[in-house]
């Protein structure tokens, strides 16, 4: 699960393997497989270094490779 906030300062932990992509308008947001939508503070880099974070710790990346 990698961490994530609302605007509202909720603190958040999502799968990222249910994420379906990310948009940035000027908020980032995350679409979700289910087709919810989540506006977070964070950016899109920051998104994208916790999901390889987190795909690094689970061992995901010795089965692409």
């Amino acid at each position: 699960m990698i961490e994530v906030t609302r605007l509202d300062g909720t603190v958040y932990w999502v799968n990222p393997h249910q994420i379906e992509y990310m948009e940035a308008n000027p908020d980032t947001t995350l679409i979700m497989l289910s087709g919810k939508r989540l506006v977070v503070r964070e950016d899109r880099q920051s998104i994208l270094n916790s999901i390889i974070e987190y795909r690094r710790l689970i061992g995901a990346f010795k089965n692409e490779e």
